[in-house]
């Protein structure tokens, strides 16, 4: 099982962009989640993040 907390402004995206898709918004995540770069676009995601704020606390490294 995977839970995920978004923001409001998160959700409205990911349901528009769902309702274009003609899915659900747990379809639309688990179809992106699952797509062959996500592993990229995730690392890309945590490394702005991380330059934003800093690295988190007790995160395993690469």
């Amino acid at each position: 099982m995977l839970s995920l907390r978004v923001d409001g402004d998160l959700l409205d995206r990911l349901r528009r962009h769902a309702a274009r898709s003609g899915m659900s918004v747990q379809d639309y995540v688990v179809r992106t989640l699952v797509r062959d770069d996500f592993d990229q676009r995730f690392r890309a995601a945590v490394e702005e993040t991380e330059k934003h704020y800093g690295p988190a606390h007790g995160s395993a490294g690469p």
